[in-house]
């Protein structure tokens, strides 16, 4: 059973996953491939609104979506993308990226190829993979402006969309516990993380929400909390 408790903790890590951004006129899209069509929704609304002149959808496939999209993640947000209006050729294609890491290198080096200048970045992603995203992307791609974007939804109505709860928040202790462990492996920017969002995590941890946590070769996962 999910408890009031359960569900305060978890506001408190999807309150922290969101970055805040405005979103803003930049030179690209980059949508990072999901299980979650939504984000190529978001895209396409960002596009219309004048907000970026280029989209570039980026994804294989992976466990949750090999079923949903075989022909990839970005192939089908590109396809999404083009029902609702968008033209070709404001739309590239990065196919072989199967992490957040890839995404961003992979989409930098589509970008480069084409012989796309970029100065700023409108990277869109799932709600709780906002932060993850942006840590990655400074990372990776230090000299460009990154701003974070999603699905304006709050918790109650993405786990509506999703249809199931504890999944939600599973997926929500798994993206904080790599925000502390993969700074210290070279992944990701390193970001304050309060120590209120830390206890949450925490007791979320002990309440076994923990099927999308990182475990090592003994099966244990692996805990990085900063105090």
């Amino acid at each position: 059973m999910i408890t009031t408790q359960d569900w305060a903790d978890t506001r408190r890590l999807w309150d922290y996953h969101q970055m805040g951004h405005e979103p803003r006129a930049c030179s690209v899209g980059i949508g990072l491939g999901s299980h979650d069509l939504g984000v190529a929704d978001t895209a396409v609304h960002l596009y219309r609104r004048g907000m970026v002149p280029l989209l570039v959808f980026t994804g294989a496939t992976g466990p949750t979506t090999r079923e949903r999209m075989p022909r990839g993640e970005a192939v089908h947000y590109r396809g999404r993308a083009l029902e609702l209006g968008v033209p070709s050729s404001a739309v590239l294609v990065e196919p072989h990226a199967r992490n957040t890491g890839e995404n961003i290198r992979f989409s930098r080096e589509l970008l480069e190829e084409a012989g796309v200048g970029v100065s700023s970045v409108l990277l869109i992603s799932k709600p709780y993979e906002e932060r993850r995203a942006y840590a990655t992307a400074r990372k990776l791609w230090p000299e460009v402006e990154i701003v974070s974007a999603s699905s304006p939804m709050t918790l109650d109505e993405y786990v509506g969309s999703i249809g199931d709860a504890r999944l939600v928040i599973d997926m929500l202790v798994g993206a904080l516990q790599r925000l502390l462990v993969y700074p210290e492996q070279g992944f990701m920017i390193s970001q304050e993380v309060p120590d209120i969002v830390i206890g949450a995590y925490e007791r979320l941890c002990q309440r076994g929400f923990t099927s999308r946590l990182l475990r090592n070769e003994q099966g244990h996962a692996f805990s990085q909390a900063r105090r």
